[in-house]
C-alpha cells in the first residue's frame, strides 16, 4: 500500500463528506461516487452540496486555527464527485471503498454487489453502517475476505475512534491493513467482534436512556443532569477508559453499589454482571490488588496516579476549569 493511496466513498451525504475531508487532509485523492439514480440535474445539486460542505467545514477548521486558511483550497481540491457509471477507475484504483449509503440492508446489498464486481480483487471494502452486522452485509460482497465494517463516529472529521468489526469470512490482513491507514491519518482504530452497538454506541444507549429516565423521575432537571455529565461524568471517562476506571477507584465498590442500587431502585438493569462478581472471588479489584481488568504488576502505582492527576488537570486547564481552591480569609 503506497504512502497516500487513493480511498473512495459511496453516497454523497453527511458521512461520505466527512471521510473525504479526513484523507484529504491527510493528502489521499479522495473520490465520492454518487451510487443514487439521478438525473443531470439532480447529480448537480448533489455534487456541488457535497463539494460545498467539504469546502465550508474546511474552512472552519481552518478558523479554528488546525491550520492555515490558504490551505483550504489545495485539501478541497483533492475531493471529487462521480456518478457510479463513470467511477470505475476510481473504484479499481481505491485502497479503500467506504459505504455510506442509508441504513436499509437491501439497499447496501445492491450497492455492494455492483461495486465490488466492478472494483476488482484489490480494495479493501467497508461499510460504515452503525446499525447491520457486517455477516449480514458481507454475502453480497464478491471475496468477502476483504470486507468488513468500519464504524465512524460523527463528526468524523474531528473524533478519533473508528471500530472496526471484522466478519467470519474477513481475513485478518485486512483489518489489519485498514488498521494500519487510519493509524496513518491520525485516527484511533479498535477492533471489536460482529456484535450489535459495536462498544460505544452499545454503551452510550444504556447512558442516555438512564439520563432521560432521570427526567423522567424527576430525579433533576435536564440542565442539572446535562452538568452533572459534562463535569463529572464524562471528564473522568476521557480520562481514563471505563474499565481502567473500574480498576482505578476499585472492582468492589461497583460490585456492592451495584447491588444496592438493583435492591433500592428494585431493578436488575443495575446488577453488575458475572464478570465483576468473578473478578471480587479472584481478588483482580484493581489498583489495590496488582490487576483487574488490566495487569498494574510492573506499574509504578504512585507514578500511574500523578500522571494520571496531572493529565485530568490540564484537561480541565482547556476547560478553563483549572483553578486552586478558594482559601479562606
Amino acid at each position: 500500500m503506497s504512502a497516500r493511496p487513493p480511498v473512495v466513498c459511496l453516497g454523497t451525504g453527511r458521512m461520505a463528506r466527512g471521510i473525504a475531508i479526513v484523507f484529504a487532509y491527510a493528502g489521499h485523492r479522495m473520490t465520492i461516487v454518487d451510487v443514487k439514480a439521478r438525473d443531470e440535474a439532480g447529480y448537480a445539486r448533489a455534487a456541488d452540496e457535497a463539494l460545498g460542505e467539504v469546502r465550508a467545514t474546511l474552512a472552519t477548521l481552518a478558523g479554528f486555527g488546525l491550520f492555515a486558511p490558504s490551505a483550504v483550497d489545495g485539501i478541497a481540491a483533492r475531493v471529487s464527485v462521480q456518478r457510479e457509471a463513470e467511477a470505475d477507475g476510481a473504484l479499481r484504483a481505491a485502497a479503500v471503498i467506504f459505504e455510506g449509503v442509508p441504513e436499509r440492508l437491501d439497499l447496501k446489498r445492491q450497492v455492494f454487489a455492483r461495486i465490488s464486481r466492478v472494483a476488482g480483487a484489490a480494495p479493501i471494502i467497508a461499510s460504515t453502517t452503525s446499525t447491520i452486522l457486517v455477516d449480514d452485509l458481507s454475502p453480497a460482497v464478491e471475496r468477502p475476505e476483504r470486507f468488513l465494517n468500519a464504524h465512524w463516529l460523527n463528526p468524523a472529521f474531528v473524533i478519533p475512534l473508528v471500530e472496526l468489526s471484522p466478519g467470519a469470512r474477513t481475513a485478518p490482513a485486512t483489518t489489519e491493513r485498514l488498521k494500519s491507514l487510519l493509524e496513518g491519518i491520525g485516527k484511533v482504530p479498535v477492533v471489536c467482534a460482529a456484535r450489535p452497538g459495536y462498544i460505544v454506541p452499545r454503551i452510550q444507549a444504556l447512558a442516555m436512556n438512564e439520563a432521560a429516565r432521570l427526567v423522567e423521575e424527576g430525579v433533576a432537571s435536564p440542565e442539572d443532569i446535562d452538568k452533572a455529565i459534562k463535569y463529572g461524568f464524562g471528564i473522568r471517562y476521557a480520562n481514563l477508559g471505563m474499565l481502567e476506571f473500574i480498576d482505578y477507584g476499585g472492582g468492589d465498590i461497583l460490585y456492592y453499589a451495584s447491588r444496592y442500587l438493583a435492591e433500592a431502585l428494585g431493578d436488575q438493569r443495575y446488577a453488575a454482571p458475572e464478570i465483576i462478581e468473578r473478578n471480587m472471588r479472584e481478588g483482580r479489584i484493581g489498583l489495590k490488588t496488582g490487576k483487574g481488568f488490566l495487569d498494574y504488576g510492573k506499574l509504578d502505582i504512585e507514578a500511574y496516579r500523578a500522571e494520571r492527576l496531572n493529565a485530568l488537570v490540564n484537561m480541565l486547564g482547556v476547560m478553563g476549569l483549572s483553578r486552586p481552591p478558594v482559601l479562606p480569609e
